[in-house]
C-alpha cells in the first residue's frame, strides 16, 4: 500500500500523529510519501520520498491522510485534483465535518482501511472561469466547499448579477454571494442561513451574505446548472474565493462557475457517517428538555 501524509507545517499538534501514522504504517510494510514541508519539519530518521503541488505525488497513491482540521482538507485536495485518490482527514482541528477520525485513534486508522471497514464516498466539486485570466492560474480553478464573491476595501455593499443557464434570476445587493457545494453546506453557507445538504446530492446551493435585499433567501439548484456572475460596486475591484485560496477581480468580469468534471474520493468508515457527524458537531435534535 502507498499512502501520503500531508498536514499543516505550522501546526505542532499534526506531528505527533504524523509520528504514530508513520510507525503504523511501517509495520504495515507500506510505502510512504511525505510532502515536503512536513518531511522537513518532522526530521525522520528514514528517508523518505517527497512530494508538492508539482511533482511527486501519482495515481499509484493508494490513500492520503490529512492531518489537522477540514482547512487542511481543503488544501490536500489542491495536491489529489483530479488524480482519484482516497483521502482521509485525521481531526486535530475543531469542529472537523470533513476530517473527521479521532485524533486519538490515530494508530487504528492504517489498520482499518487495510481491514476494508470503509467505503469511499464520492465529494463534487464546482470550477471557476473567468472571462479574463484565471486568478491563482487555471490549475487550481476548482473547490471542493464553494466560490465565494465578496466585497473588497469597502464596507458598502455590492452588486451581483447572477444568471442561472443564460437565465437571469436576480441581482443580489449583499457583501457577497456563496456558490457551495453538497460539502460546503456545513461551512460558510451554513453560517450565512443555507442549508445542510448531504454529500450524495446533486446539488448547489446559492447563499447571499447580508444581503440587503431581504426577501433573497439561499436557493438550492441543481448541480447541472452553469451560474454566470458579475460583480458591480463603489471600488473597482471585488475578492473571489475558491475554498481557502483569495484572489482580486477586477469588477464586470464575468465568472462562469459549474459543476468539476472530477470528483473527490473520501474515506468513511463504518464507524463513522455524515449523519453521526451532524449529529455530534451540530448538536443536532439535541434539547435540554431531554
Amino acid at each position: 500500500m502507498k499512502v501520503a501524509l500531508y498536514a499543516q507545517t505550522f501546526s505542532e499538534d499534526a506531528l505527533e500523529p504524523a509520528r504514530e501514522l508513520l510507525s503504523a504504517l511501517e509495520k504495515a510494510g507500506s510505502e510512504v510519501l511525505l510532502e515536503e514541508g512536513l518531511g522537513a519539519l518532522l526530521k525522520a530518521d528514514k528517508q523518505y520520498p517527497l512530494f508538492n503541488l508539482k511533482e511527486g505525488l501519482d495515481r499509484s497513491c493508494n490513500l492520503m491522510i490529512s492531518i489537522g482540521g477540514d482547512g487542511t482538507i481543503l488544501r490536500a485536495i489542491t495536491y489529489i485534483r483530479d488524480m482519484d485518490i482516497p483521502l482521509i482527514g485525521v481531526n486535530t482541528g475543531r469542529l472537523g465535518f470533513l476530517s473527521t477520525f479521532p485524533r486519538e485513534k490515530t494508530a487504528e486508522l492504517v489498520a482499518a482501511f487495510q481491514a476494508g471497514a470503509y467505503k469511499l464516498v464520492p465529494r463534487s466539486l464546482v470550477t471557476a472561469d473567468f472571462s479574463g485570466a484565471t486568478p491563482g492560474g487555471d490549475a487550481l480553478n476548482f473547490a471542493l466547499n464553494e466560490v465565494t464573491v465578496s466585497r473588497k476595501d469597502t464596507t458598502s455593499m455590492i452588486t451581483i448579477d447572477t444568471y442561472l443557464d443564460g437565465e437571469y434570476l436576480t441581482s443580489y445587493w449583499a457583501d457577497g454571494l456563496i456558490v457551495a457545494t453538497p460539502t460546503g453546506s456545513t461551512g460558510y453557507s451554513l453560517s450565512c442561513g443555507g442549508p445542510v445538504i448531504t454529500p450524495s446530492a446533486r446539488s448547489l446551493v446559492i447563499t447571499p451574505i447580508a444581503p440587503h435585499n431581504l426577501n433573497a433567501r439561499p436557493l438550492v439548484i441543481s448541480d447541472e446548472t452553469e451560474i454566470r456572475l458579475t460583480v458591480s460596486g463603489r471600488e473597482p475591484q471585488h475578492l473571489v474565493s475558491l475554498d481557502s485560496r483569495i484572489s482580486t477581480v477586477d469588477n464586470g468580469t464575468e465568472i462562469r462557475i459549474r459543476k468539476a468534471a472530477f470528483n473527490i474520493a473520501m474515506v468513511e468508515f463504518t464507524s463513522e457517517s455524515f449523519f453521526k457527524t451532524i449529529r455530534n458537531k451540530l448538536l443536532w435534535g439535541e434539547d435540554r428538555r431531554n
